[in-house]
């Protein structure tokens, strides 16, 4: 049986396409695995690994 995740799904329903589409893209392996690779944890206001980003084209806040 499947557990739906009810965070997640609030999350999506009151902030749109973005929310559901980073619900996607962090329970992705590949992602995962890029993610817990990088030198260290991006800092907010501080761009991440110009490499990270530019596969997965997204950007730290």
């Amino acid at each position: 049986m499947i557990i739906p995740d009810l965070d997640a799904f609030e999350a999506i329903s009151q902030r749109g396409r973005s929310a559901l589409a980073w619900e996607v893209l962090r329970r992705d392996p590949a992602y995962q695995a890029a993610y817990s690779g990088l030198p260290a944890v991006p800092v907010a206001g501080v761009a991440a690994d110009p490499a990270f980003v530019a596969k997965w084209g997204l950007h730290f806040r």
